[in-house]
């Protein structure tokens, strides 16, 4: 059995606020160190339980954050931040299954640190579902036949997963009482619930089915200000919605509409307010 980590950071254990997940905050350390441990967890579970080969892939901020010696050594690691596909680099039709740990809540909905890639995308949308980080991702896993048996991170962005793939197991290490307050488990609890959990998804894997993306879908992001819309417009294939700041492509399929996505964000991110 061939399985997948997605592990980005918001939602791990025990952090609160950005400065566990900022490089250039105080608390980042120890950000690092609670993400990895949580990453562990679920690495061991999925060893213990048949897993054969284990690949999980850094999927926060600059994409290195996880402390590779301090991982399971049967596992690999993707870490480093230009990727093709960011979030799911190296997800293909073999793997067996797809775990996303570490996860939040999209933008616009309460969950602590709630955002869709960066702070400047209000909403998604892939035709007429709206989606954040961990809908879009699970699209492209059902591109390849691929479900995602589990996700971990606080309760909000475990509602979202139930409310978008039937059957699907959660892992929630926390509660979001505001966007920068939690309730949370002790760490060592937490690693308890996600082996756990990890158990009960694997054992639970033929009951879930892969999220199916739409055929030709239509990408739209609404970003913050129109200042970040026009530029997220300027790639070929884009146009603003009139009115709006939602910009609009048609793509030929669900990997194009998702670097189409990482590409639009990146020219919002340049928007300046001087």
């Amino acid at each position: 059995m061939k399985l997948y980590l997605s592990m980005d950071m918001e939602g791990v254990t025990a952090l609160p606020d950005y400065t566990y997940v900022d490089w250039e905050e105080q608390n980042y350390e120890r950000g690092r160190r609670l993400m990895t441990q949580d990453a562990s967890a679920i690495i061991e579970s999925a060893f213990a339980n048949g897993a054969k080969e284990f690949l999980v892939n850094d999927s926060h901020s600059k994409m290195n954050n996880l402390i590779a010696e301090d991982l399971p050594e049967d596992a690999q690691l993707i870490t480093g931040g230009v990727k093709n596909y960011s979030m799911v680099e190296g997800l293909d039709e073999s793997y067996d299954g797809a775990f996303f740990a570490g996860y939040h809540a999209r933008a616009g909905q309460k969950g602590v640190m709630s955002h869709a890639m960066i702070f400047g995308v209000r909403s998604m949308w892939i035709n007429e579902v709206e989606v954040g980080e961990l809908g879009l991702n699970a699209y492209v896993a059902g591109h390849y036949g691929v479900s995602v048996l589990m996700v971990a991170g606080d309760d909000c962005a475990c509602k979202e997963a139930e409310a978008l793939i039937p059957n699907i197991t959660t892992a929630a290490v926390k509660e979001s009482l505001t966007r920068s307050a939690v309730k949370t488990l002790h760490p060592k609890k937490a690693q308890q619930l996600l082996q756990e959990q990890t158990k009960k998804a694997i054992e639970n894997r033929a009951n879930v089915k892969p999220l199916l993306p739409p055929e030709n879908p239509v990408l739209k992001i609404e970003f913050t200000n129109y200042g970040q819309a026009e530029l997220a417009a300027m790639m070929p294939g884009c146009t603003i919605e009139e009115g709006t700041t939602i910009v609009r492509f048609n793509a030929k399929d669900i990997l194009e509409a998702y670097r189409a996505m990482l590409v639009m964000v990146e020219l919002a991110m340049q928007a300046k307010f001087s």
